[in-house]
């Protein structure tokens, strides 16, 4: 048994019994009365809702609005209701590959989860969505006597953490037409759409890879029937074969779902 097999039966038996409980999107509202659809907000009690409720600034987060550079202070946690945050891990000459993604699921700023002001990568909105931000000195504030907000926030790390190392095989082993095909599922994950607004260009960046190798792997893809490339745009026809056609990694990130309290 190869280290990939083993790897995707070690996530099923650990995510399986981490499911996360949370209320349903709309259940609870922010301070200005908008339905909240971020699940760790979801997760927590009442009292420790309460808490924040009062710091939490509603935000617009528009396509590549970057959050947080590498090395730079931390000014505010987010928590997104919508859209779709990439950790991207920047090189001095300039190339970048993605290292992690973050939805409706967590929280953007998890180095403040320790006591930390400074991440190492910078945090970059890939799809245009919506959110709450607290500010740091307040979100650590508070961390320190909301208990179960720190446990579901523990708990979004261990599993993002699986992602993360799981994502940095998959760059190493796989090719571009497999990776590209896991990479999509995983946006579709966090954005219940059919449609992407991602260019070519984008996706290159966030694969680690030249712009022509994106367009051959999406032609390859297009050419099978499963996704429509138009100008900005990626459609996905076809879930089911779409998963058929990436590599094992999708399969195991898949397991990580439930914990994250994804679908």
């Amino acid at each position: 048994m190869d280290t990939l097999e083993k790897g995707k039966i070690i996530a099923k038996r650990l995510a399986q019994p981490v499911k996360a409980v949370h209320l349903p999107a709309g259940a609870r509202s922010d301070a200005a009365g908008k339905a909240v659809s971020n699940i760790v907000l979801l997760s927590i009690p009442n009292e420790e809702y309460s808490l924040l409720r009062p710091h939490m600034e509603p935000v617009d987060l528009p396509q590549y609005e970057i959050l947080h550079e590498p090395g730079e202070r931390i000014d505010f946690a987010y928590f997104p209701n919508e859209g779709m945050t990439s950790l991207v891990a920047l090189n001095h000459d300039g190339r970048s590959v993605e290292v992690g993604i973050v939805g409706k699921e967590g929280m953007v700023g998890m180095s403040l989860m320790m006591g930390l002001r400074r991440g190492i990568f910078r945090s970059i909105m890939q799809m245009a969505g919506t959110g709450l931000r607290v500010r740091a000195k307040v979100f650590q504030d508070i961390l320190r006597h909301a208990p179960h907000l720190r446990a579901e926030l523990c708990r979004f790390a261990l599993m993002h953490g699986m992602q993360v190392a799981q994502l940095a095989a998959c760059n190493r082993l796989h090719e571009i037409d497999q990776r590209l095909a896991r990479w999509l599922l995983m946006c579709q994950d966090r954005v219940d759409s059919e449609l992407l607004p991602l260019t070519h260009d984008f996706l290159a960046q966030m694969l680690g890879t030249g712009r022509p190798s994106v367009s051959l792997a999406a032609a390859v893809l297009e050419n099978a029937g499963l996704i429509e490339n138009q100008r900005g745009t990626v459609r996905l026809l076809n879930r089911k074969s779409l998963e058929g056609a990436a590599c094992e990694c999708y399969g195991v990130i898949q397991h990580f779902n439930g914990g994250l309290g994804l679908k």
